[in-house]
């Protein structure tokens, strides 16, 4: 290897040139400082559902998909008397 190295090809290197300390929670509650390659300041390891009570999976799930909006009921024209807006009509 020599000083020209850079010249013919790029320098492999990281995206990030350094390590940034991060604070790494586990599915525990636990907490571990690491070195990681993106400023952040927490990581979160994903929760396994399976290991789970039923209730509380249920509730996760609830949470993370809400049920749909219920379809309101539209006015209709029936019950309205026109004659009291023909003022407001252009002629």
């Amino acid at each position: 290897r020599n000083s020209n190295r850079a010249s013919v090809s790029h320098l492999h290197r990281q995206h990030y040139g350094r390590l940034y300390p991060v604070l790494l929670v586990k599915t525990d509650g636990s907490t571990v400082r690491l070195r990681y390659k993106e400023p952040k300041r927490i990581l979160m390891l994903p929760l396994d559902s399976n290991t789970l009570p039923e209730a509380e999976r249920k509730a996760r799930l609830r949470r993370q998909f809400p049920s749909k909006p219920k379809a309101t009921v539209e006015e209709t024209f029936e019950g309205i008397d026109l004659d009291t807006y023909k003022r407001f009509w252009k002629k």
